[in-house]
């Protein structure tokens, strides 16, 4: 038997998500048969699969200890490189800067050098985030950007900050902004682009359309001219939607491919220029809360930004940083 007692980190989340998490050993029909059984209680009452828990709330679990078998410490994200470039950083949130070629989660080609696990190791370090107080919470992205893009992304240090963030990312009260790199110099020096995109998971990549069909999504990019040399022109672009690849999707439908991009562009030249990844950079990020934000109301109007963004640099130099949109 052992008792688990509901901190801060874990209220708001249903009873079978916490114990998934807290007692990973647990076999899922278990767990199940447990809680319907009466083997699982909440302040020693019946709970329901369901149940939403509340800070001080006690589980009562009635299980064999062997599921509670102490596994000697082992942290992944201590696997993780130390280096990470934090543009603004607080109790709450945080927000770092990925380098292009850095994913954000693990996945199949990459398990241990992840964003999320330099920003864990980060915080483990500078003895923030702590493993064995916590049942079930670890520091946690709200957000995420391709591989090959990169600039901002928001880190949640707790729960409820987790919980207020990804509610205003879905609600578009966080506003993000991108430096972006296309072949060719648009006619319209601003404006508004929509369309329907459809994703192929199997291949990767998206598709655009003009009208709906019942399986796509409609999308909307603005974007802003900020300067051009040649044939290679800056852009500033708002997303109003976020979907999977849809800046380098929708400027290439448009004739505009972004430099370094091979999948909705032609990169071989671009690689011999020393681009091989897309031009495509999450510089700015806006707080820009409509309605209530809880704890976190203290960021509303407040906007960060990368001042360095290395393509844009090389190739347009420092002026054309006068030339983006203001801070907030």
């Amino acid at each position: 038997m052992k008792s688990f007692v509901i901190g801060q980190n874990d209220a708001g989340q249903r009873l079978d998500k916490f114990i998934s998490k807290a007692v990973p050993l647990l076999p899922k029909s278990l767990m199940y048969k447990s809680i319907r059984t009466k083997n699982i209680k909440i302040n020693r009452k019946r709970a329901e699969i369901s149940t939403k828990l509340n800070v001080g709330d006690v589980v009562d679990m009635y299980i064999n200890d062997e599921f509670f078998t102490a596994v000697p410490p082992h942290y992944d994200f201590l696997r993780a490189s130390d280096t990470l470039k934090i543009v603004y950083e607080d109790e709450n949130i945080l927000l770092a800067d990925k380098p292009q070629g850095l994913i954000v989660h693990p996945d199949d080609t990459e398990y241990n050098d992840t964003l999320i696990g330099r920003i864990q190791r980060y915080l483990y370090e500078k003895g923030e985030y702590d493993p064995e107080k916590e049942n079930s919470f670890k520091p946690a992205l709200a957000n995420r950007i391709d591989r090959n893009t990169g600039g901002i992304v928001i880190a949640a240090k707790n729960a409820e900050a987790l919980r207020i963030l990804c509610d205003k990312i879905k609600t578009r009260e966080i506003d993000k902004e991108y430096l972006a790199v296309v072949h060719g110099v648009p006619k319209v020096r601003e404006d508004l682009l929509t369309g329907y995109l459809e994703k192929d998971s199997d291949k990767n990549k998206v598709f655009l359309s003009g009208k709906a069909n019942g399986k796509n999504v409609p999308i909307k990019t603005k974007y802003r001219v900020i300067c051009h040399k040649n044939d290679l022109c800056l852009l500033e672009i708002l997303l109003l939607t976020g979907r999977t690849h849809q800046i380098r999707a929708h400027m290439a439908s448009v004739g505009l491919p972004l430099l370094g991009d091979g999948k909705y562009g032609k990169n071989a030249k671009d690689k011999k220029m020393g681009f091989d990844k897309q031009a495509l950079y999450s510089y700015k990020l806006t707080f820009c809360f409509t309605t209530d934000a809880g704890k976190l109301n203290y960021l509303n109007g407040k906007a960060f930004t990368v001042e360095n963004v290395w393509f844009a640099d090389k190739l347009f130099g420092e002026n054309y940083k006068k030339k983006l949109t203001p801070k907030s």
